[in-house]
């Protein structure tokens, strides 16, 4: 039967909205499972060694709690105070929830938790059966109080619903003595029949909060000591769930409410929720990708999210902030932590440029503030990469900044003793930095790690001199990419490892390149690890082993030498070999293949990694090591497409074979760039950006301004 002309057309129209519904209704966000990251690691086959009595791996450190990209605000909860983000999959208790987080035993601030009928303890037994999370929403069933607590959050405000059994005796602690940074003081007080204000020192944190009904009473014991509380007790009779909406500031409490009225003012708990998901949606959906199994997409976009976790926010919706010399001022940009620099320069500050390119403008406008105030732009733990996480932005082309003001900084951190780069001095007059004549040196032992601080200082005197070439420093840049190579001075020919010397220039004896060390000659590694490291010279590098068929040798080595699991130093975990996925000093390994023409061999280690050492242990929630502030994340991220900075300074990136079919990449310019591996296998043979087959293994940054396609073929 020929159906009318009209009829057909109401039909089309159907199946095309049917079509954009379907579309429409593709969400991203319910593959991110928040949880990642909670469970402990205990599997010694994967660790490398048993766990001593006590030790729990450090095997993610995240948090399942509420947060928007880069907040103030991460609403999450505590089932330990002292740990590594205030919650561990395995317990059962919780104290509290707190208001900022990060997963590096700090923050935690302002933990707050619904009472009913305590009975002379606080903290309630929960169970995962009664727990739920999404990107910005969090919820649990608090046994013991039994009630049903859900929360969601803005970027500076945290929003909590309280559902009660009872409607009587209702009461909201205050746990303002605790945190996981050191509490030295606290107030708090009522303000008006229903809002309560205060401050928690240590991090300095202030806060406003207001509930949706009266306040009876407010109780407060030992206050400003770490051993104090304050206990809000709701006057009776409402039936509805309480709500108490808060706004955090690290100005002032005005900020405080100023951010809560601006932020979440008359709006409802669905209303932030959905905006919360709305935001996640919009940043996740920048990547879409075909083919790969559900718990490869489950991990891609998990992954993903934890990214864009950190840095925080710090200034305040009108602009206010602290400065480093501890001063309110106000900035025309969002001032923000610092970035997590010794971990998120090899790959997730270039995602966050990638994918946010504004947050990351504004992250090095933070960092030239303290820059201005100190005298040195801001490090991190180890290493000088603040050079290399700008120099990197700044040739992708994230320029709308002061770059010459931000490149004297930088200089001086190259060169200033007593600054930024500790033991520059005998660095810059040597070409290496000495470690002491230690008799029986241990794990714990106490040093200046200067095999590390060698490399990675080279490192960034060749990021730098990448900002002093753009600029036409000529006279810098040779003296900088001089300095580069002072990686060099590190190698032993003899032993054929990155080795530590002492002050005369003699090497270290005796020498044990499996054995690990926090500080002595390595920072957290030991020789294996560090020693093919050079991003930026591997040619160089491959040299000092003799050419190509040496260093694979060695590289082989480095996967197959097995680990010996009387070697015990926490974090130093997760070992294919000698390598450790746990930490990040040999996170460029597996990629160095690629270098002697052999990304075969590079592709199996990375398959390995992604598809055995993600999403691990007996709940499937634990990481093969600490996420630190995203790097371990963001390393999944980049291997899952296909594509990784291996020098992140260098606007290139090392092309490997994703684990999806199609990739499609929405740049910060609008365009798109397709990633395709239509073949089953996984060894590369050739790759084609624009239908033309190019030489080697990498492409340029070009293509996430201009777009393009990129086909790999495989074998």
């Amino acid at each position: 039967m020929k159906l009318p002309a009209q009829s057909f057309t109401i039909l089309l129209i159907f199946i095309i909205a049917i079509h954009h519904k379907s579309q429409a209704q593709a969400k991203l966000t319910p593959y991110v499972n928040t949880f990642i990251g909670t469970a402990p690691l205990t599997d010694p086959k994967i660790l490398g060694y048993e766990l001593p009595e006590g030790w729990r791996s450090w095997a993610g450190l995240t948090f399942p709690g509420s947060s928007l990209p880069n907040a103030m605000v991460q609403l999450s909860p505590i089932t330990e105070f002292g740990s590594g983000a205030g919650y561990e999959y395995e317990d059962d208790t919780i104290y509290g929830f707190a208001h900022t987080n990060k997963g590096h035993w700090n923050l935690c601030n302002i933990p707050i938790l619904p009472l009913s009928n305590p009975k002379g303890k606080f903290g309630s037994k929960f169970s995962h059966k009664k727990e739920s999370a999404a990107p910005g929403f969090y919820q649990v069933y608090l046994d013991d109080y039994q009630v049903d607590v859900r929360l969601t959050s803005t970027l500076r405000c945290g929003f909590h619903e309280y559902t009660f059994k009872e409607n009587n005796n209702r009461q909201i602690l205050f746990s303002m003595g605790k945190a996981n940074s050191s509490v030295n003081t606290w107030n708090l007080a009522q303000d008006g029949p229903s809002a309560i204000q205060g401050f928690q020192g240590g991090e300095n944190v202030y806060f406003y909060a207001v509930v949706n009904g009266t306040i009876d009473k407010l109780e407060i014991v030992d206050a400003g000591k770490r051993s104090g509380y304050a206990i809000v007790h709701l006057a009776d009779g409402s039936k509805a769930p309480v709500e108490l909406k808060i706004g955090l500031s690290f100005v002032s409490i005005a900020n405080a409410k100023e951010n809560l009225e601006k932020e979440i003012g008359n709006k409802t708990f669905a209303q932030i929720r959905r905006e919360a998901t709305e935001k996640w949606e919009a940043l996740l959906s920048n990547i879409q990708v075909k083919g790969g199994t559900q718990k490869q997409k489950q991990m891609l976009y998990s992954c993903l999210y934890r990214s864009f976790l950190w840095p925080a926010l710090r200034s305040d919706v009108n602009g206010e902030f602290r400065d480093a010399k501890r001063n309110v001022v106000k900035g025309d940009f969002n001032y923000y932590t610092e970035p997590s620099l010794w971990d998120t320069y090899r790959n997730k500050d270039v995602l966050l440029g990638l994918i946010t390119p504004q947050v990351t403008l504004d992250v090095i406008k933070s960092m030239k503030d303290v820059g201005d105030k100190t005298g040195f732009i801001p490090t991190f733990f180890h290493g000088d990469h603040g050079a290399s996480s700008i120099a990197g932005a700044y040739l992708r082309g994230i320029d709308d900044f002061d770059i010459k003001g931000t490149y004297q900084i930088l200089l001086r951190n190259a060169n200033v003793d007593g600054g930024a780069r500790p033991f520059v001095k005998e660095y810059i007059e040597k070409g290496y930095i000495s470690d002491p004549d230690v008799k029986n040196p241990h794990v714990e032992t106490k040093a200046k790690a200067g095999v590390s601080k060698t490399l990675e200082y080279a490192y960034d005197d060749y990021s730098l001199a990448q900002i002093a070439k753009k600029l036409g420093d000529s006279s810098n840049y040779h003296t900088l990419m001089a300095r580069s190579k002072n990686y060099k001075n590190m190698f032993d020919p003899a032993t054929r490892f990155m080795r530590g010397r002492l002050a005369n220039g003699d090497w270290i004896k005796p020498f044990n390149p499996q054995y690990p060390y926090y500080e002595y000659m390595y920072r957290e590694a030991n020789a294996w690890q560090v020693s093919f490291y050079a991003p930026h010279d591997m040619k160089g590098l491959i040299e000092l082993y003799g050419g190509a068929k040496g260093f694979e040798s060695k590289l082989d080595s480095l996967f197959t030498l097995p680990w010996n699991p009387k070697y015990i130093a926490r974090n130093v975990e997760t070992m294919i070999g000698q390598y450790c996925q746990g930490n990040q000093p040999d996170h460029e390994a597996p990629f160095a293949y690629t270098f002697i023409g052999k990304p075969e061999k590079s592709q199996k280690i990375i398959d390995k990694i992604l598809n055995e050492l993600y999403g691990i242990g007996d709940d499937g929630l634990a990481l093969s090591g600490m996420d630190d502030a995203g790097e371990m994340s963001a390393w999944y991220v980049f291997s899952a497409l296909g594509l990784y900075p291996f020098s992140a300074t260098d606007p290139t990136y090392i092309v490997t074979a994703p684990l999806f079919d199609e990739v499609k990449w929405k740049t910060s310019t609008g365009k798109m760039l397709t990633i395709s591996k239509p073949g089953k296998g996984r060894g590369i043979n050739n790759i084609k950006v624009n239908g033309k087959a190019i030489p080697g293994y990498f492409i340029s940054h070009d293509l996430f301004k201009k777009g393009g396609q990129v086909e790999i073929g495989t074998k």
